[in-house]
């Protein structure tokens, strides 16, 4: 029997996921090309985010202007894989050679099968180059019992 209320270790294991599938992209890009590493990212968004539920609002750390935020599928794979001239400004953060993912949480909230997750998520790429950006997930638990993104805002820290 399914559960409905979701737990702090299925927020663990959802930020996991999720790096680990960044990890992937990163590496079937370098030893397939931009059809692998688009293959692996579909999957992914398919696999970890709430599409099926409706608009996932989605914030990517680097983009700017009108494709600031992305509420569809087509948007969220451009900015991880690139190469999509409707968005000329995504390089692909996916592509980007990150080896490890990690998080530190800050807060989390659950109520039922909604939940919301803020901290820090630490990338690590081929070359030990260290990224930290601050991170929001918002998840929904679907009738199959799947944790769903269906809020992702990222930003790189403030620098005053």
């Amino acid at each position: 029997m399914t559960t409905t209320t979701i737990t702090e270790q299925e927020l663990a294991d959802a930020r996991k996921v999720w790096g680990n599938a960044l990890v992937a992209v990163a590496k079937a890009f370098e030893a397939d090309g931009i059809d692998g590493a688009t293959k692996v990212a579909n999957g992914a968004l398919d696999g970890a985010y709430g599409y099926n539920l409706g608009p996932v609002l989605f914030k990517p750390t680097l983009a700017s202007g009108e494709q600031t935020f992305r509420t569809t599928r087509e948007g969220a794979l451009a900015y991880f894989v690139g190469h999509n001239p409707a968005y000329p400004n995504d390089g692909g953060f996916g592509l980007k050679g990150w080896r490890t993912v990690e998080s530190q949480t800050a807060a989390s909230f659950i109520q039922g099968d909604v939940a919301m997750w803020m901290g820090w998520v630490i990338l690590t790429d081929k070359d030990g180059n260290v990224t930290k950006v601050d991170k929001s997930w918002g998840y929904k638990k679907d009738a199959e019992g799947t944790l769903r993104i269906v809020l992702h805002h990222s930003s790189l820290p403030y620098q005053p």
